[in-house]
């Protein structure tokens, strides 16, 4: 077993050591592979988490996780990395975890973006939105750049004496600083400034730089792309990035997954699209589902689940398009989350907040509540009391404050495990709600004249219907079940084709919560197809049944000469 610690970040070397660790010990379950490589070369990893001996992977349902698709978003790589721990530990001890595996299959791709993560991780390291590349320009901007200028490890915040600075220090907590009232004069103020160098300083002004590194892989993905005058970040072109190329060529050429969750930092959320349009714009019964599977996971992991475009927009007139969810939902037609993991506004004890509107405004108390937080739980890496520091441009200033990466962008270490521990149990519940086809019947009955009477009847056992959404039908984006039989040598069909296909299946998720006597339960989960054969010498039949999203029947009838 691969020594894995979750109260700890893992660089790349590191994790990719543990990823085939679990593929070297545990090669009836895990499959590794390369799904291709970024920007600067680094192979992007993907785990296959199944059981081989019970089917291929490509046969069985699958769900599709990820993570760190954002630089200094590393907790999900930690997630997704406790699901494997989880999934390995399990199969053969917790049924519904060998049921999962034995059934279906999970690919899991920790971490989406290794370049900009292994810049977050650094020993001097550096903040970027998503990867390394320069975009949209190769030239660097004049102002302050964002980096350790003392050489600790961290990138922390600089506090600036001057007359006409809006912050002040608490009178109530001296570590804490708070907006200058607005008529208020004769104290001592302060400017705030990330940690970081002033490039061509004129003594004068300080704007902050653009990084150079301005892209968003999240804002990439083929869904109502739109170009840097609309949305910053989204790239020349959809697609355009080579870690985003790898994902959806890997999805694109793995019709089994059924639905896909990509973790994210922060917030403690479960979100779903639209990010563009409202629900009025879902079809009722992709609504309906949706709410059902944000039920459950908010039961499971406590976190809540609502729309993003109706909750997590940082401004009313403001929406994100080419985001991940939104392709996988309105392309592929598959319930697809974004989850952001870790809230410590929540955890500080502050309720009754709205997730953005708080970032802009909020009495001192959640700050001095955050603080007492930080005491309790992180003393050592959260809130970093104000030292002295001579800065190469602006002479003497104090650095200090929150330690970012780790107190807001990612859980403090020793409580990752607690953060991402309930996460498992819904994962494996969401894959085991999938399609899943199997057999009812298979029987040749002898009509005589060595004819029979092939029948071959399967079924839809998943809580999801085959095509799993609405809208993967109004886009047309999942073939029906396709049933075919193979005779033996000399036979012949008489009546019907080799080939059938027999539609969707239904499955029970679009069941009542009580019994309607006039519905009643059709059985739209079923599916049969009939041939007449004639086989003078007899012989064995192969019947297969097969769909993409919902898996593989594969069955013998032996018929027997007159």
């Amino acid at each position: 077993m691969p020594e894995v610690r979750f109260d700890q970040y893992y660089r790349y070397d590191e994790l990719v050591q543990i990823l085939k660790g679990y593929a070297r010990e545990f090669p009836h379950l895990i499959r590794l592979e390369s799904i291709g490589q970024s920007h600067e070369g680094r192979d992007i990893w993907l785990i296959a988490a199944t059981c081989f001996a019970t089917g291929c992977d490509r046969e069985k349902p699958a769900l599709w996780l990820d993570g760190n698709i954002h630089a200094t978003e590393i907790a999900p790589s930690s997630a997704c990395l406790y699901l494997i721990e989880t999934l390995v530990k399990g199969y053969g001890n917790e049924p519904d975890i060998t049921r999962c595996l034995d059934t279906r299959v999970f690919y899991i791709c920790p971490r989406v973006n290794p370049d900009g993560a292994e810049m977050a991780l650094a020993d001097s390291p550096k903040f970027l939105r998503s990867g390394t590349r320069p975009y949209p320009y190769n030239d660097e901007d004049d102002g302050l750049a964002i980096e350790d200028i003392d050489g600790d490890g961290r990138i922390l915040m600089m506090r600036v004496r001057d007359a006409n600075g809006p912050w002040k220090i608490s009178p109530a907590e001296p570590r804490l600083m708070v907006r200058r009232e607005p008529t208020e004069v004769g104290g001592q103020y302060y400017r705030l400034y990330p940690e970081g160098k002033i490039r061509n300083y004129d003594g004068v002004l300080i704007p902050l730089q653009q990084p150079k590194e301005g892209l968003d892989f999240n804002r990439n993905f083929p869904v109502h792309w739109r170009q840097e005058s609309e949305q910053n970040g989204a790239g020349p072109y959809p697609v355009s990035e080579p870690e985003v190329r790898s994902l959806v060529k890997f999805v694109t050429s793995h019709p089994n997954i059924t639905g896909s969750l990509s973790f994210h930092t922060m917030g403690g959320l479960l979100l779903r699209p639209y990010s563009h349009k409202s629900d009025d714009e879902l079809p009722e019964g992709d609504r309906q589902v949706y709410q059902r599977l944000g039920q459950k996971g908010s039961e499971l992991t406590g976190y809540p689940a609502f729309s993003i475009f109706h909750g997590y927009r940082a401004h009313p007139k403001d929406y994100a398009t080419g985001a991940f969810d939104d392709w996988m939902y309105e392309h592929r037609g598959v319930f697809a989350w974004t989850v952001e993991l870790w809230n410590p506004i929540g955890n500080a004890g502050i309720t009754d907040y709205c997730p953005v509107e708080w970032f802009r405004d909020h009495p001192v108390e959640d700050e001095l509540k955050l603080l007492r937080w930080h005491d309790k739980y992180c003393p050592e890496e959260g809130y970093i009391e104000w030292y002295p520091f001579e800065h190469p441009q602006l002479g003497k200033v104090e650095l200090g404050g929150w330690n970012e990466i780790y107190t807001w962008s990612n859980p403090p270490q020793a409580l990752l495990e607690r953060e991402i521990a309930p996460f498992p149990r819904w994962l494996v519940w969401h894959l085991l709600i999938s399609p899943r086809l199997e057999l009812v019947e298979a029987m040749a009955q002898p009509l005589g004249n060595d004819t029979y009477r092939v029948r071959f009847v399967i079924q839809n056992t998943g809580w999801l219907p085959t095509y799993i959404t609405q809208k993967a039908l109004e886009k047309k984006a999942v073939r029906g079940c396709l049933c075919r039989i193979e005779l033996p040598e000399g036979a012949t069909i008489e009546m019907g084709c080799d080939r059938a296909d027999i539609g969707q299946l239904e499955g029970r998720a679009h069941l009542p919560s009580a019994f309607v006597w006039y519905e009643g339960d059709a059985t739209q989960d079923r599916g049969k197809v009939e041939w007449v054969v004639r086989a003078p010498t007899g012989g064995t039949l192969r019947l297969e049944a097969r769909h993409e999203r919902a898996g593989i029947v594969r069955t013998e009838v032996h018929l027997c000469s007159s």
